[in-house]
């Protein structure tokens, strides 16, 4: 592999991990220093020593650039692959229901909380062998987020544009689809321009304040998000946290059976949100979605490229629970979920 190959890779597993961010920054800082280098101009600078003393490079990121730059794999890497999780890492080979997914369907840059560019994902994307990933930031009302607004939207998707036609001729490239994380507020309705989700791919509408509303108040909330015909996925329908750095915080309490009902009626896929601090659906909510009939979506949330790792996490779930393939949008050919969300 290249030193950046090494270097990207290692950025990946410590987001797979949730390792602290500046851990991250310093192996994508690194890759950004060497970026265009080709391996006769890097060799050089390894052999006088300027890239030992170049600004953004540590003893760490020297070292897995001159590993890689001799061709071997780098010691620093090869620790975090003997760690991973099978299935985890780009190139892992897959198992179970992981083998059959070929996207995501919730993930977010940093034109809100995401950590990384919308180019960087996409990579990631190629990378893990993904057909599709759809981007869904989130949406003016999560201010704490970033959210976008109507004109930062409508400026994203400039960039959706560019960067396909951009990545029209990289072999493997995923297909881009345009999306949104969008709030579902207190009345039900929908934190975003009508006309503006109408141009959007996917739209997956989630609850992110007032989590502790009594039962009622948050059944017909989520019951009004689900019947609007704009709406495709209903996101981490619980809002729980059983683990991190945040902490942990209990699932909302609604009526599942009528909300999954709803769903399975007005045609809107259950997230299960792979994220392992989420893990949402709990088990006995995402047995009840699969009675009711439910189509499902298995997807990352990830905040960036290595997050995109914790597909394997979600399949396994869905996998426990006797959830066909045939019913989670995330296994389908391109095509076949174009035409669903049309």
């Amino acid at each position: 592999m290249t030193p950046q190959q090494a270097l990207a890779e290692i950025a990946f597993r410590l987001e797979r991990e949730l390792a602290p961010s500046f851990k991250v920054k310093a192996f994508r800082r690194a890759a950004g220093v060497i970026e265009g280098q080709d391996a006769d101009e890097l060799e050089t600078r390894i052999a006088d020593g300027r890239l030992k003393r170049a600004k953004g490079i540590g003893d760490s990121t020297y070292l897995v650039i001159r590993q890689a730059a001799e061709g071997a794999v780098p010691d620093y890497l090869q620790k975090l692959r003997d760690r991973a999780e099978p299935g985890s890492g780009p190139g892992d080979e897959q198992q179970g229901l992981a083998a059959a997914l070929r996207g995501d369907l919730h993930t977010h840059t940093e034109w809100s909380d995401g950590t990384t560019p919308l180019a960087a994902m996409l990579e990631a994307a190629r990378l893990l062998g993904r057909d599709y990933l759809a981007v869904t930031d989130h949406s003016p009302n999560l201010t704490i987020a970033h959210g976008l607004t109507a004109e930062r939207l409508t400026d994203q998707l400039d960039e959706i544009d560019a960067l396909r036609r951009a990545r029209a001729d990289v072999p493997g490239t995923p297909h881009l689809l345009a999306g949104i994380e969008v709030d579902i507020l207190e009345d039900g309705t929908l934190d975003q321009e009508p006309a503006l989700l109408d141009r959007l791919d996917v739209v997956v509408a989630s609850v992110h304040s007032k989590l502790r509303a009594d039962r009622a108040t948050m059944t017909k909330r989520m019951l009004s998000a689900i019947e609007n015909p704009r709406t495709n996925i209903l996101g981490h329908c619980t809002g729980r946290l059983v683990q991190g750095s945040r902490g942990t915080r209990p699932p909302s309490e609604f009526d599942a059976e009528a909300v999954f009902a709803a769903c399975a009626e007005h045609g809107v896929a259950v997230e299960i949100n792979s994220r392992p601090e989420r893990q949402d659906p709990p088990d006995g909510l995402l047995a009840l979605a699969r009675d009711a009939g439910c189509l499902f979506s298995i997807d990352s949330d990830a905040h960036a490229p290595g997050h995109q790792g914790f597909l394997p996490l979600g399949a396994a779930r869905a996998e426990a629970a006797g959830i066909p393939a045939d019913r989670i949008l995330t296994t389908w050919p391109l095509p076949d979920l174009q035409e669903w969300l049309a």
